[in-house]
């Protein structure tokens, strides 16, 4: 085997060759390994190092319970004093029972409660007087609806009648509210005028006028299960009022 020799490009530098191998190669490939090495010596020992660190570090303990809901948007307007106008004054119990109570049940909204309230109160005290208990069924608790069906039973077996005009109502308020496992309960006062007279089986009248408005105090309370779809809320005690 002869050395040869080769001219570098630039014309400075001469390379060794052995019949066509070129020295060049073996230097740059030694560089390239002592380099590799360097690195791996930085690099690779402080990718191991952190590799432990992560192996030991304790994880999180995983956790069952609900997370506490986050302040939104909604929940801030629910706060909001103005919230309730109408229906209860800012920073009293009934104020803050209805907070509770939309907390369960956002569907629930007070005016229109209230308005749904008077409609019932009127149907029911039309349905009595009537003596229509499928329109009592629908509106009543079962304890009520039998006492109020026993009290027309007796009403007709003596013959009696009842003849009720319902003027209107004056006011109709939320007094208390109430939340017991998933049952709401909410008692309401009305002021309402009624001209209400009650006859005999000759029909006399035994009591009331047929033409004096009277003012008439009750308060009902009304219940329903938030936790069911059914939105109808139920009478389920009655009391006059003074």
């Amino acid at each position: 085997m002869g050395w040869q020799h080769r001219q570098s490009l630039n014309g400075n530098n001469w390379f060794l060759m052995q019949d066509g191998f070129d020295l060049s190669i073996v230097v740059f490939l030694a560089l390239a390994i002592f380099v590799g090495w360097r690195l791996y010596s930085v690099l690779g020992t402080r990718t191991d190092r952190d590799t432990r660190s992560q192996r030991v570090r304790p994880r999180p303990p995983l956790t069952l319970v609900q997370p506490a809901p986050q302040p939104t948007d909604e929940i801030t307007e629910e706060r909001d004093p103005a919230r309730w106008k109408g229906v209860a004054e800012a920073g009293t119990p009934l104020f803050e029972a209805l907070d509770g109570l939309v907390l369960r049940d956002p569907s629930f909204d007070g005016r229109h409660f209230i308005s749904g309230a008077r409609a019932a109160y009127e149907a029911i005290v039309v349905a009595f007087a009537a003596g229509d208990r499928t329109t009592l069924r629908d509106l009543l608790s079962r304890d009520v609806f039998e006492s109020f069906v026993a009290a027309i039973a007796d009403r007709e077996k003596r013959g009696e009648t009842v003849e009720t005009t319902f003027v209107g109502i004056e006011k109709a308020e939320i007094k208390f509210v109430l939340l017991r496992d998933q049952t709401a309960q909410i008692t309401v006062q009305f002021l309402s005028k009624l001209i209400t007279a009650t006859r005999d089986a000759a029909g006399i009248v035994t009591d009331g006028t047929v033409d004096k408005v009277v003012d008439v105090t009750d308060v009902w309370t009304f219940a329903r299960d938030i936790g069911s779809r059914d939105p109808v809320w139920k009478l389920i005690a009655t009391e006059a009022g003074h």
